[in-house]
């Protein structure tokens, strides 16, 4: 295809956009990446916080630099649609931040145990600092998979996102937990039964270590600040779609079971385990839909035998 210079019409979706051009001068052969360049040049917006989408049948122009314009559908006088998507944080950030919560409240806590607690002696039980180093252990974890694994397929989320998600670990995993683990009424304040105990370490350890390998093979399939999309492989994921989050509940049982299976356990695991149910199965959707046949499909999206 020989590349021509063609007009596009401009048109917001949803609230207006100061300074968005009614029309956009282009060669056909730029990339959708250097569409948006433009048009956060025009509109002084982050390329992130606009997401356009063609007027022909509404369907998304993503931000790609291995894809072109005219390979998109798009022609001479077609129009296309830029929405704003409001502020926008980055997703590196917001892990960041949210995994950051229990790091610092479990410790300061437990920390506070003799002025928080009445009769609290000022010495947590054996179970109580091993709770918190495996909480504490997991989230560090988190945090060095944020800054030196994970490769988002995205770069940025809606700031009010962060409020969300720092809620569900900052309260939840945070507040939450440590509240009640660290009490001095709490099952974790009696002396370890040594089954539950080294029974949870092990689980603890073997999950944590299988979730590292999950995310080390999730990261290969991407090469770094690119957005491709490809099968994953290995015996973890021909066992289920998100071998991720079939790690993730394991490591946590192990928790649960060092915690003498304390309340506040069973609610942060009850609510992670529910949400990542229904992300596995949204993916497992995701990858028939955009691999086809070359996908094979799986019965189970997270937990062998249940979902």
């Amino acid at each position: 295809m020989a590349s021509k210079t063609i007009e596009l019409q401009i048109r917001p979706r949803g609230k207006p956009i100061k300074s968005l051009p009614d029309t956009l001068t282009l060669n056909s052969s730029i990339t959708t990446a250097e569409l948006y360049k433009e048009l956060a040049k025009q509109t002084r917006y982050s390329v992130h916080q606009l997401r356009v989408t063609k007027g022909s049948d509404g369907s998304l122009i993503t931000n790609a630099t291995d894809t072109t314009i005219y390979s998109t559908g798009v022609r001479d006088q077609s129009t296309v649609y830029v929405k704003d998507l409001g502020p926008q944080l980055g997703w590196r950030t917001v892990f960041v931040v949210e995994y950051a919560g229990p790091i610092f409240i479990h410790p300061l806590i437990y920390a506070l145990r003799p002025y928080i607690y009445s009769n609290a002696p000022s010495e947590g039980s054996h179970l109580q600092a091993l709770c918190l180093m495996m909480v504490v252990g997991h989230f560090v974890k988190r945090e060095l998979e944020t800054l030196f694994v994970h490769r988002f397929s995205a770069s940025t989320m809606p700031f009010t996102n962060i409020f969300k998600n720092s809620a569900h670990y900052w309260l939840l995993a945070g507040v939450n937990m440590a509240a009640w683990i660290y009490a001095p009424n709490s099952p974790t304040a009696k002396e370890p039964n040594s089954l539950l105990m080294f029974t949870g370490l092990a689980l603890y350890g073997i999950g944590e270590l299988l979730n590292l390998q999950s995310h080390l093979t999730l990261m290969n399939l991407r090469s770094p600040g690119g957005s491709e999309r490809a099968i994953p492989q290995g015996w973890l994921f021909n066992l289920v779609t998100c071998p991720n989050y079939m790690t993730e509940a394991l490591s946590w049982l192990g928790v649960l079971l060092v915690s003498n299976f304390s309340l506040s356990v069973v609610v942060f695991i009850l609510v992670s385990v529910g949400q990542m149910m229904q992300w596995s199965k949204k993916k497992e959707n995701r990858y028939r839909k955009e691999f086809g046949s070359q996908y094979k499909k799986k019965r189970y999206t997270m937990l062998p035998g249940i979902w």
